[in-house]
């Protein structure tokens, strides 16, 4: 279980300027700005759908359709580290009195006086040129309820409309725009990195930075983003608030000096010298995480909603001071978090348990040995242009791990703990188009398939389809077994070999991350073999992260720097395979995104 965070609201000091948008049309029910707009005269039956979307929104759910593009590992830390918290509204009352009566219709109590709202009154006169003495802003927090009964808010803003007064454009053309409304989301744990890691989430999923500020008064930190241009929410604002002083952090948000009294900072923001010293700290990161797998700490807590330090180090046979240490880093990390009862997994902990579906303890062990040894020879890759791992071990990764039984299971394991990028994939058309065909069973190639992760998953999801899975005589011995335990593994025949044994005569073909694996020439030798076997009809599915087009953040960009250390590998764009599919005759028709950073290209004849 969770515990919830402390339930704090967002600065009302702290300044943000944004252009005026149009929010874009809801695509659910729960959605409550299509239902203000409707009524757009009634203040009341805007605050009533307001209040009934902040009463039923789930956060994991808000926050997967405030960024569509968020995988599954990435929306659980997300959902660890931060709670839906209010959305606001802006109404526009004859006066004080008429505000609460409304209110009092939805069955929001507001108690307490209305206080000034100086950051939308300033905002408003500056968007409608008028004098801030001449607007009347006040602010209100009636508390509503969650589904789980935990405590959240309306931010309610009324701008003060007597009858008949010259004020009635400016709230017909809010009303219309609704340029204040607004989602918040408290952060949990809210140290630096932890908010480092939030802002570039939101980032990477296309959210761009909307000012932001700092309140002395209640000692805490506001970051607005303007929301991705595919959200599906109606709002087009969203704040992250994070109690403490958090300034430095804001500067990098919003991209220049952020005056602060009392608290100097450098001239220009951060100072180089802290930001390189916490890039220098990954190699840190790497270890604790490895650290945490070797030790089974999450096997260890697992279960516990809070397990004392010095229990926890009996248990797992560690030094209690040592282990202290570990933890307090981890919890940073926001991988543990700490409470009165102790410590306890985050969502994200939980994927370094052995026994967790999904588990990533393999990956956490490979990039954390025999990965975090091969990377220590980058500057000769770069120099060489040959792989780090092959100057280390004297052969490539793939003979090394054929010839070391307990490494090339740790390195299969390790490529099933991503498999959470395939879940999407059975439901790709290529595969229900076999799968409901007429006639004959059509059959599925996987090519390299690994211990059978993909094709189990697709034989599972259409059952009409049967399965070749081609790879190393070493590897098929438990790909029988993973797929026997499916229930699929009937349908499917093994096939012994390299990618020159390609099977011909299949429907659907797959190459799942391999590719990247292998450098141009390579990959060209795989694609022809390929394009020999399959017949004419045929279709291929390539699953590979793909390189931005820009220098947007991307974990391709990530994966690009370790296939060349350790594989002689290489991502690659979109274009880049399209042109090595033209060169054996076949046209790339497409890609669709997959968890992870992934992608499905289908590959196709003309």
């Amino acid at each position: 279980m969770r515990s919830e965070p402390r339930f704090t609201m967002p600065a009302t000091t702290a300044s943000a300027t944004r252009s005026p948008t149009t929010p874009t049309t809801p695509t659910t029910p729960t959605t409550p700005t299509a239902s203000i707009r409707a009524n757009a005269g009634d203040d009341a039956e805007r605050l009533s759908a307001t209040a009934g979307f902040v009463r039923e929104q789930d956060t994991s759910v808000l926050l997967s359709r405030v960024l569509p593009g968020l995988d599954g590992p990435e929306l659980r830390a997300l959902t660890d580290q931060c709670r839906f918290a209010h959305a606001a509204v802006l109404v526009f009352p004859p006066d004080e009195h008429a505000l609460r009566t409304d209110l009092a219709a939805c069955g929001l109590s507001a108690d307490g006086q209305a206080q000034p709202s100086v950051v939308v009154r300033d905002r408003l006169a500056a968007r409608h040129r008028r004098d801030p003495a001449d607007l009347d802003v006040r602010i209100l927090r009636p508390v509503v309820r969650g589904p789980a009964d935990e405590r959240r808010a309306v931010e309610v803003f009324a701008l003060t409309v007597p009858p008949g007064s010259g004020l009635s454009r400016i709230a017909e053309e809010e009303r219309g725009l609704d340029h204040e409304a607004h989602l918040a989301f408290d952060v949990a744990r809210p140290d630096p990195l932890v908010l480092r890691g939030l802002l570039a989430s939101f980032a990477r999923h296309g959210a761009t930075a909307d000012g932001g500020g700092y309140n002395p008064h209640e000692d805490g930190t506001v970051f607005y983003f303007t929301a991705p241009a595919d959200t599906k929410t109606a709002y087009r604002r969203v704040e992250l608030y994070a109690g403490g002083d958090h300034r430095d952090v804001l500067t990098e948000h919003l991209g220049r000096p952020l005056a602060s009294a009392g608290h100097p900072r450098p001239p220009g923001g951060p100072q180089p010298a802290e930001t390189l010293l916490w890039l220098l700290t990954g190699a840190w990161t790497t270890q604790a995480l490895a650290a945490c797998a070797r030790l089974r700490l999450p096997e260890a807590m697992n279960g516990h909603t809070g397990i004392d330090g010095a229990e926890l180090a009996r248990a797992v046979g560690a030094h209690p001071e040592s282990l202290a240490t570990l933890l307090r880093y981890l919890a940073m990390l926001g991988v543990v978090s700490e409470g009165p009862d102790g410590f306890r997994l985050t969502g994200v902990g939980a994927l370094l348990d052995a026994e967790t579906p999904g588990s990533m303890r393999p990956l956490a062990l490979m990039y954390g040995g025999p990965f975090y040894e091969s990377f220590a020879h980058l500057a000769h890759t770069v120099r060489s242009g040959r792989p780090g791992f092959e100057h280390l071990h004297g052969e490539n990764h793939f003979d090394h791990f054929a010839r070391d039984p307990e490494l090339a299971t740790l390195f299969d394991q390790s490529m099933a703990s991503s498999a959470v990028m395939f879940d999407l994939l059975p439901a790709h058309p290529v595969l229900t188009a076999a799968a409901t065909a007429p006639g004959r069973p059509r059959t599925v190639v996987d090519v390299a398939g690994g211990t059978g992760e993909l094709l189990g998953r697709i034989l599972t999801a259409h059952p009409t389809l049967r399965g070749v899975l081609l790879e190393r005589p070493q590897v098929l011995a438990a790909a029988r077994t993973y797929l026997a335990a499916t229930g699929a593994g009937e349908r499917c025949r093994y096939r012994a070999g390299d990618f020159a044994d390609v099977p011909p005569g299949g429907d659907v073909y797959l190459l799942s991350r391999v590719l990247h694996d292998w450098d141009d020439d390579r990959c060209r030798s795989i694609l022809r073999h390929c394009a020999d076997a399959m017949p004419r009809h045929a279709d291929l599915l390539i699953v590979e992260r793909l390189l931005p087009a820009d220098t947007a953040p991307s974990l391709a960009t990530a994966w690009d720097l370790h296939m060349m250390c350790n594989t002689g590998g290489r991502e690659r764009t979109a274009d880049h395979y399209a042109r090595l599919l033209a060169e054996h005759g076949l046209e790339l028709a497409g890609h669709t995104p997959l968890a992870l950073g992934a992608h499905a290209l289908h590959a196709r004849r003309p």
